[in-house]
Formats: C-alpha cells, structure tokens, sequence
C-alpha cells in the first residue's frame, strides 16, 4: 500500500489552445511561481486516467479547471469533491471521453480518492480554437489564485482559513 504523501498537490486542468478551457493551467503556471517548493504543482490536459494516477497516494489534492454549467462566465464554483460528487454535466469541456468528474467518481468507487479533494470550477464563456482568456475568466482567474493559496495555506498550517481570505503570491511565501 503506498504511504500517503504529506505535500498537497494542485492539478490545473485545460487546453490552452481552446480560449477560455486553458484557464486552469495559467492558474497552476501563477501557483507554481507563489508556492514556490512548499506545494507540488502540475498541469493536467484532465484525461481521467491519468488524473486518477496522479493523485494516487496523495492526501490533499486541489484542481483548477473551466466549466460551463450556465451561469454567468467568469464564476467560481468551489466543490468539496471528497464528501460529495461535482456536477459530471457541467465539466464536459474536455477533449476526453473520461473526465475529471467520472474520475472522482471511480476514485471514490475503488477507495483511492484523496482524504481532501477540493474542485474549483471557473466559469467559461469561449471554449473555441485561440489562445487567450475572456475577459470575464481573466478576472476570474485571479480570484482562484487567491482562494487555492488560502487552502493550500490552511493545509500546510493545520489552520482553519477562511477561503474568502485573499492572499496574492508577493506575500511571503509559505
């Protein structure tokens, strides 16, 4: 059985070469650059296995991925993905057949799903060829820096943080 690994894990998730659906990995590339060694960072295209591996052995896991559910572009869904299922209708921007909704899911069904897996979605509003992020994401993508440091934060502390709390990376770092 493998040993739990301590260091939280922070997947981004997209295509940066379909507009608005690249938001989480320019989340993760900014993280990266704020955690510094204190986190391990990746980006992920979301195919379902390879995310499933990924995540294997890991306590805490935080994704970063675009959605579209239907409401106005540029909100921020947070899902507690350990204790409850994400929405599978709203995270079909994948390219994939097996996506990161069905791989929660699976984890769950076979025991492998991380004690803590904490999903932020952000609302997109263009998933078409180009590179670059809608207005509304951009802005939008800055806010899922700030609450995925709160919880990475929280989690190398042991403390209760409020997710609402906003840090920007040229705080020190933690």
């Amino acid at each position: 059985m493998l040993q739990p690994q301590s260091l939280p894990m922070i997947i981004g998730i997209g295509n940066e070469y379909r507009s608005d659906d690249a938001v989480g990995l320019i989340v993760a590339r900014r993280l990266r650059e704020c955690l510094a060694d204190t986190v391990k960072v990746l980006e992920q295209s979301g195919d379902g296995a390879a995310l499933m591996e990924t995540w294997r052995g890991v306590e805490t896991v935080i994704i970063i991925d675009a959605m579209l559910s239907g409401v106005m572009p540029g909100t921020i869904h947070r899902f507690d993905a350990s204790s409850q299922p994400i929405p599978k209708s709203s995270f079909r921007c994948s390219t994939h057949a097996f996506s990161v909704a069905e791989a929660i899911d699976l984890s769950r069904a076979l025991g492998n799903l991380p004690r803590r897996l904490v999903v932020y979605g952000i609302e997109g509003k263009n998933f078409d060829a180009g590179v670059g992020l809608s207005v509304e994401v951009e802005k939008a993508s800055g806010e899922a820096i700030s609450r995925a440091l709160a919880e990475a934060r929280a989690e190398l502390t042991g403390l209760q943080v409020d997710i609402t709390d906003l840090w920007i990376c040229d705080e020190e770092r933690l």
